[in-house]
């Protein structure tokens, strides 16, 4: 936040003061919080690990949203903690009408949220829910650089490091190089930080769309998104020189198979089909042309399954068919490992594979036949609990759209909005598609959409254990 405020001062935007004392307020509570549980046992065992991966977010979000009520940008309670659940689950969902009228101080720390949960869910993902058991993530135990063990280890202080810096050396790079093809250096820092978490946020109302006549910055936006919804471990063999480790990983080759392949069904549809309207009066897409058709289209199928939320158009206005295609590219996500949402791809792969290796278990019922991932047996634990996860997901969908029906969303807007927060993606349909925003959905809704942000950005388990009742009894 008092970078946030340094950034402000910089650009005499008129939040300064407002911005350091939401940055005051929050040290004040954290230093007396500090103090107060000076003399408390400092053991984190599987049970605090999910209070405090959950609760440590709600507190985020809670304090995130200061900055917002003091410089009176969002005054509205409601939009403020949505815009920074948003920010911090890196969904990019945005009740902001007029994104160019806000202080730079606060667009600044709108993005550092972006920045800040991305990193935090790096670090979550790999060295932490392994060791809680969830949704699969186990398999990183054995991949990471770093933790191993039925306990929280010495070695994820090491893991958090590399991939901090891994992160922060991308982030730089992206910069230097969004500077180079022509955005501004504010522009090119939030959006540095907006793509590597794959959250969304734009300094621009017409997201990257902004920049429709200059396709070098949307490629390089294209490449560093590329690389955020991949496994960040295997950045870290590729820096290590274990370029390999990266090309025989069986969930890195799907998932660029996938980007390949959908990009290059939405270009022929484009190209031949699409009634394509221009997204923003004067930032037109170029009619008629392979290479913007080509560009579109993979810039939106690698945002959509990056789960950035970036866009270059509205892909809604396209052909009904594609509208249908984007929808069911919501629940794909990107890697495991990755700063991306979603279900994720190796949890689609093994879903995949246990199901065609059912035909065979049903014609030998005595073999053993088990799933293999990275030509490694996979446990059957873990099958079962990536199912389970899966099951909870889709459960967990219904009932998100159920509610937004129930609170007054029309059909399309229901689903697509309780998909796209469930998968933290941004854009959905209806009245939420890409050129729109969340602003006009009723309060309840908006609390709602949060509480399905938190729970797929925290891999379902970690919130949803905490609403059983056996979980808070003394065992």
């Amino acid at each position: 936040m008092l970078l946030a405020a340094v950034i402000s001062g910089f650009y005499k935007d008129g939040a300064t003061l407002s911005i350091t004392l939401a940055s005051i307020t929050t040290m004040f509570v954290g230093v007396f919080a500090m103090y107060y549980t000076r003399g408390h046992k400092k053991e984190v065992k599987q049970k605090e690990g999910y209070i405090i991966v959950t609760f440590g977010w709600i507190v985020m979000s809670i304090s995130g949203m200061l900055p917002y009520l003091f410089s009176g940008a969002i005054p509205d309670i409601t939009n403020a903690f949505f815009e920074t659940v948003s920010g911090y689950t890196t969904t990019g969902a945005s009740i902001m009408d007029d994104i160019e009228a806000m202080p730079e101080g606060i667009l600044f720390w709108r993005s550092l949220t972006h920045w800040i949960g991305g990193m935090g869910i790096i670090v979550l993902a790999i060295a932490i829910l392994p060791l809680l058991g969830i949704g699969g993530m186990q398999l990183f135990s054995a991949e990471a650089p770093g933790p191993s063990g039925d306990k929280l280890h010495p070695r994820i202080t090491d893991t958090a490091k590399r991939l901090w810096l891994i992160y922060f050396g991308y982030t730089i790079a992206e910069t230097i190089l969004l500077q180079v093809a022509g955005m501004s250096f504010f522009d090119a820092i939030n959006h540095a930080m907006a793509t590597l978490s794959t959250g969304g946020f734009s300094t621009k109302n017409a997201s990257l769309a902004h920049w429709n006549d200059q396709p070098l910055i949307q490629y390089i936006v294209i490449f560093f998104m590329f690389l955020a919804g991949s496994n960040f471990v295997l950045s870290y063999f590729a820096f290590k020189g274990r370029f390999q480790k990266v090309f025989k990983d069986e969930e890195f080759r799907y998932y660029a198979g996938f980007v390949l392949v959908f990009t290059l069904i939405v270009a022929v549809v484009i190209y031949y089909k699409a009634n394509i309207t221009d997204m923003t009066p004067g930032y037109p897409m170029v009619l008629g042309n392979a290479e913007s058709a080509f560009r579109h289209a993979l810039f939106q199928i690698v945002s959509v399954i990056t789960t950035t939320g970036f866009v270059s158009a509205d892909f809604t206005q396209w052909t009904p068919f594609l509208t249908v295609f984007f929808f069911g590219l919501f629940f794909l996500g990107g890697s495991a490992g990755s700063t991306a949402g979603g279900i994720k791809v190796m949890r689609h792969l093994l879903i995949i594979k246990n199901g065609v290796l059912e035909f065979k278990r049903t014609l030998h019922t005595n073999a053993i036949i088990p799933v293999r991932y990275n030509n490694k047996t996979v446990k059957e634990k873990i099958v079962y609990n990536i199912i389970g996860f899966f099951v909870l997901y889709m459960l967990l969908f219904i009932i998100g759209a159920l509610v937004l029906g129930f609170i007054g969303l029309d059909f399309e807007s229901a689903i697509g909005g309780s998909a796209s927060s469930l998968g933290n993606v941004g854009p959905a349909l209806g009245s939420l598609n890409p050129v729109s925003n969340f602003n006009g959905l009723p309060v309840l809704a908006k609390w709602w959409c949060g509480f399905l942000m938190l729970a797929g950005r925290l891999e379902l388990f970690t919130v949803l254990i905490l609403l059983t009742p056996y979980f808070w009894k003394n065992t």
